[in-house]
């Protein structure tokens, strides 16, 4: 579990095709704290450690990861957010995060407003049901606010801190996004759905 709140940044040195599968090399500036088997958050996607060597570490994304997520789509030297699960007994900061992306969605403009910014994003069909104004979604692993939703679109409005201390900043109209969805609301609507109502 995690909390949206990124911790850093990781830059991706190799990538390897195993099979179906992906193995990612990356480093960041807490490779010495990591453990193997430790779950790490990588764009909002949670992925195992399997190797640590030095400031670099490895993990690998199955075909199912990659077919949902944007992690298909990285290169060596992307940057991405990088937070580790969150301990009991913390404070959360951001809202609960499972790191299992539901979809994609794409980023279709973005406003400079007095400091900040809005990002404005159209979601993959089929998953615009999750939204709620005022909610909690989570891009790419950053735990943030709904501002709006109208159909299959939403946005969301960034501080100067989260710009600059994610990879909010590197982003272009056009580029595709992962999403999370509030865990509470998947569990209500999965209930609804099997109440048929």
């Amino acid at each position: 579990m995690f909390t949206g709140i990124i911790e850093t940044f990781g830059k991706v040195k190799e990538i390897h095709k195993e099979e179906e599968n992906l193995r990612f090399v990356v480093e960041t500036d807490i490779t010495s704290e990591l453990q193997i088997d430790q779950s790490v958050s990588h764009n909002g996607v949670c992925l195992t450690v399997t190797k640590i060597d030095g400031n670099q570490y490895d993990v690998v994304a199955v075909k199912e990861t990659l077919d949902k997520t944007t992690l298909g789509s990285l290169q060596v030297g992307d940057i991405v957010n990088i937070e580790r699960a969150m301990m009991v007994g913390d404070r959360l900061d951001g809202h609960i995060v499972q790191g299992h992306v539901d979809g994609k969605a794409t980023l279709k403009k973005i406003i400079e407003v007095d400091g900040s910014h809005e990002f404005y994003f159209e979601l993959d069909p089929n998953l615009d049901f999750f939204l709620v104004n005022k909610g909690s979604v989570c891009i790419d692993g950053v735990s943030l606010t709904v501002v709006k939703t109208q159909d299959k679109n939403f946005h969301v409005a960034i501080i100067p801190y989260t710009y600059e201390h994610t990879i909010f900043h590197q982003y272009k109209v056009g580029d595709t996004v992962n999403i999370e969805f509030d865990v509470l609301g998947k569990y209500i609507q999965q209930y609804l759905q099997k109440l048929k109502l």
